[in-house]
C-alpha cells in the first residue's frame, strides 16, 4: 500500500511539471522566428512532429510571408493546411516552403493545422 502510494505520489509531481512548463514540444510564444526585410515580415515555422512554435505574434499592416521548415519530416505535420492564405499542401520532406499572407490588420489571426487536425499553429497579428 506505501509502495502505490508513493508510485502515484510521483506520478503526480511528474504530471504537475508537465502541465507547467509546457509538453516540452514547441514554445508558446514568439521569439526570434520572426523577422523583417526590405519592407517584407517572415515567420518561419518549423514543421516536424507537430509545429515550432505553436503560437507566434507578427507586426500587423505589412506584407507577411510564413516560411515553413521541414528537416526529414515524415508525420502528418507535413500535410499542411493555412485557410487563411487558400493554402493545402504536402510540404517537402526537407526544405522551406514559402506561403504569402498578404497584409494582416491587428487583431487577425492565422491559422495553420495538419491535415489531421492533430497539431495546429497560430500567427497573431498587433
Amino acid at each position: 500500500m506505501k509502495t502505490a502510494s508513493i508510485i502515484i505520489t510521483i506520478g503526480l509531481v511528474i504530471a504537475l511539471g508537465v502541465l507547467l512548463t509546457g509538453s516540452g514540444k514547441g514554445k508558446q510564444a514568439s521569439g526570434n522566428n520572426v523577422e523583417i526585410r526590405d519592407g517584407v515580415q517572415y515567420v518561419k515555422i518549423g514543421a516536424g512532429g507537430g509545429y515550432d512554435p505553436k503560437i507566434s505574434t507578427a507586426q500587423a499592416g505589412i506584407p507577411t510571408k510564413l516560411i515553413m521548415k521541414t528537416s526529414g519530416t515524415f508525420d502528418c505535420s507535413s500535410a499542411l493546411v493555412v485557410r487563411a492564405a487558400n493554402f493545402q499542401q504536402i510540404l517537402p520532406q526537407t526544405g522551406e516552403t514559402e506561403i504569402d499572407l498578404g497584409v494582416k490588420s491587428a487583431g487577425e489571426k492565422v491559422e495553420g493545422v495538419c491535415g489531421m487536425g492533430m497539431y495546429s499553429f497560430e500567427v497573431n497579428f498587433e
